[in-house]
């Protein structure tokens, strides 16, 4: 997509397509499935479960960290002073913010992951609750904002939730500096 006579697009592809969309399936899908085993060992009492848990944050923190590195990678491709810079840097800092509360809850796990401390607990539900919004970030960034997809994105489109048309908003845009 053009912006100011730059080109953006994910600066890291496979095969063609962009790798940071790629890789975020698996850590968003270990950690989530990681809570959702916690909460089914709290409702049960299955340590197995918990020790399953443990060895998901593991993976899911390693995905999210190889992740990470091709999303920072697209987002300083992104023009400064666009809204899709912006909900970049919020979407980026939180996942991070993901990332270190897993972490913080895997290492109260190591004493005894087949009985984890309830810290432990609180810490990956909490990360999931931030990942929500984080991946609805993610979303906007893509969907709404075309980052990395489509030619003729805006980048400063409204908020999905508003309820404004991205491409109303860059024709209403032109009409206003025309007159």
């Amino acid at each position: 997509m053009r912006v100011k006579g730059v080109k953006v697009a994910s600066k890291a592809k496979f095969l063609g397509h962009p790798t940071h969309p790629m890789l975020i399936a698996f850590p968003l899908g270990l950690l989530a499935t990681a809570a959702i085993f916690d909460i089914i060992a709290v409702v049960r009492g299955t340590p197995s479960l918990f020790i399953a848990s443990f060895w998901m944050i593991a993976a899911g923190i390693l995905g999210g960290v190889i992740a990470s590195v091709f999303g920072l990678i697209d987002w300083l491709a992104i023009p400064e002073g666009t809204r899709a810079k912006r909900i970049g840097l919020w979407h980026g800092a939180g996942n991070g913010l993901v990332i270190l509360l897993f972490a913080i809850s895997w290492f109260l796990r190591r004493p005894a992951p087949d009985q984890p401390a309830w810290t432990a607990l609180v810490f990956s539900w909490l990360a999931v609750l931030i990942a929500l919004v984080t991946a609805w970030l993610g979303g906007e960034l893509v969907d709404r904002l075309g980052v990395g997809i489509d030619d003729g994105a805006n980048l400063n489109a409204p908020n999905s939730l508003s309820r404004r048309m991205a491409k109303q908003d860059q024709t209403d845009a032109r009409a206003r500096r025309v007159a």
